[in-house]
Parts: C-alpha cells; sequence; structure tokens
C-alpha cells in the first residue's frame, strides 16, 4: 500500500523497450543492433527492476546477446547471453546522456566473463 507517492511516474508502471543499439549518442552513429526488453516502476521513489537483452547484428559479436535483469541503480547485473555471450556475467553500468519527454539516449559500458 502506498500513500503517497511523490514521482513524477506513476506506481507500477511498466514500460517496453525496443530501440536500436548505436555506438554512440548521435543519431547517424553506427547502429549495431538492438535493444529490447521492459521496466517495471513500483516504488514511491520511482525505483525499477529491469529486464534488458542487447543484441548484436553486426561485426565480430553478429548473433550474440548480452542480457541485464535487476533493479534500475547505476550497475545492472549481467544474467547471460547468447552466441559468443553464452553463460556471461557481469556488470552493465550506465550513464543517463538525455532523458525529455520523447527521448531517452543512455550510454552503457559492459564488464563480462564469458565464455
Amino acid at each position: 500500500n502506498i500513500t503517497s507517492n511523490n514521482s513524477s511516474v506513476p506506481f507500477a508502471t511498466l514500460v517496453a523497450i525496443n530501440d536500436p543499439l548505436r555506438t554512440g549518442p548521435e543519431p547517424d552513429s553506427e547502429l549495431i543492433g538492438n535493444v529490447q526488453g521492459m521496466s517495471l516502476l513500483a516504488g514511491s521513489n520511482a525505483s525499477s527492476t529491469q529486464y534488458i537483452d542487447f543484441e548484436f547484428n553486426t561485426g565480430k559479436f553478429n548473433g550474440s546477446s548480452l542480457s541485464v535483469f535487476s533493479r534500475g541503480e547505476a550497475g545492472l547485473a549481467v544474467v547471460g547471453g547468447r552466441g559468443q555471450f553464452t553463460m556471461a556475467t557481469g556488470t552493465a553500468l550506465f550513464n543517463p546522456i538525455l532523458i525529455n519527454a520523447t527521448n531517452v539516449i543512455m550510454e552503457f559500458n559492459f564488464t563480462v566473463i564469458h565464455y
């Protein structure tokens, strides 16, 4: 039971993610894959739980992906992957570059151990 919510985001908001994966924040930077997932905002302080899959469809990691599942803190837990990232573990640190009413641009830095 939430008696007050000072957040600008309503409690229990589910956000679907389906965005391009690029090498940089610029709209014309190289497209290297796709990002899909979901984020559930479930706290009075707009905290979230996220599942996100980063799929690569070009270059050295073509056909591979990295999956994160974690609370929306600065570091997300890498919980697996496909292709070259099978059984991956590690962390994904993110840095918001732009957040406004129509756009979100995030930078992710992965540290990964895989087999």
